[in-house]
């Protein structure tokens, strides 16, 4: 594995305008803040939160189909959040998405063979039946057939139209797969098929992924390191062992403690945070997350606290890390 990170997102910031009228006054919204990860090639990175949280905007500025306000992306040792939409053409075949619905995200009026086949037509210089050819070996790599090639997306299963969409990604041979919510609409078993179709794929052609998700069931099986989000900052990353057997900050806890157990003798430590989300218009000073926060004191109101990495690169972003997991560390979650 290289030692230099494929993917590089460094104190990238997002705001959006917004107004409730024509003669209302535009306000921002404060979508992501000052977040900075890095994703080594062939591992799984995962952003984790709430919705509303940041984490698919992120992923669209890693994809550049939205552009950030400040910071840096840096992909394969280039920066690409300041190229144009022509220079980025570039880096498309190596960057691919796979989305949350897969149903929205494929032409109902193409054949699946076609849908496949469509990034080799923009990326390649292929003949028809050499496009042709390559997607049904990739059909058949994700668990359908040929035949199946002949027919609309309204015609197949959520699992079905999912490994089509893997499929289509696939094709170009990207170095980053963008994951946005790739399972969130499907049942827990197909969850699980699909699952293990994108781990086969990353060991057998080296892929790196991006996973974007809010539940954390499923970043446990996939991840390898992990990132929690909240109203648009990472207040944790780490190994995903030590995010689920240790974590330090209390949003994290909070997170982990809501994942239902499967053993019924298994202890209940459920967490519950008080109040509602800040208004990511009008985000609090300090901590964000002191509005909701147990632990909460007179600095995490006034200060805003930085990311410290606390040993073995877990990074957490809070004032009272320390005090808080000698104070409880009997308390910590393990799922």
């Amino acid at each position: 594995m290289s030692a230099e990170p494929l993917l590089s997102v460094r104190d990238v910031v997002k705001t959006f305008e917004v107004s409730r009228g024509f003669m209302a006054k535009k306000k921002l919204v404060h979508a992501v803040n000052h977040v900075s990860f890095d994703i080594m090639p062939g591992e799984t990175f995962s952003l984790v939160g709430e919705s509303g949280c940041g984490k698919s905007t992120t992923a669209r500025m890693v994809d550049h189909l939205i552009l950030p306000d400040s910071g840096e992306i840096i992909f394969d040792g280039k920066r690409i959040d300041n190229l144009t939409d022509r220079e980025m053409q570039t880096f498309r075949r190596d960057i691919q998405m796979i989305f949350q619905d897969p149903y929205g995200s494929l032409d109902p009026r193409m054949k699946i063979q076609d849908l496949v086949a469509e990034p080799l037509l923009l990326h390649t210089d292929m003949t028809a039946e050499e496009r042709r050819k390559e997607a049904v070996q990739w059909l058949n790599i994700v668990g359908l057939s040929e035949a199946h090639g002949q027919r609309y997306p309204h015609e197949f299963s959520g699992g079905q139209r999912q490994r089509v969409g893997i499929a289509r990604a696939m094709t170009v041979h990207p170095k980053l797969i963008i994951a946005d919510e790739p399972v969130s609409a499907l049942d827990v078993s197909i969850q699980a098929q699909v699952l293990n179709l994108m781990d086969d794929l990353q060991k057998e052609y080296n892929l790196t992924y991006l996973f974007i998700s809010h539940d954390l069931s499923v970043v446990e099986m996939i991840s390898d390191h992990i990132g929690v989000m909240y109203l648009g900052t990472l207040v944790e990353v780490a190994e995903k062992k030590q995010i689920f057997e240790k974590p330090l900050h209390p949003y994290t806890k909070a997170l982990l403690s809501a994942v239902p157990q499967p053993d019924p003798d298994h202890p209940n430590q459920r967490i519950s945070l008080e109040g509602e989300i800040p208004s990511p218009v009008n985000p609090p000073a300090g901590c964000l997350f002191h509005t909701r926060c147990p632990y909460c004191t007179d600095i995490c109101r006034r200060v805003t606290p930085e990311l410290r990495d606390m040993g073995n690169g877990h990074i957490c972003r809070c004032h009272r890390t320390e005090e808080i997991n000698q104070e409880a560390g009997k308390d910590h979650v393990q799922v």
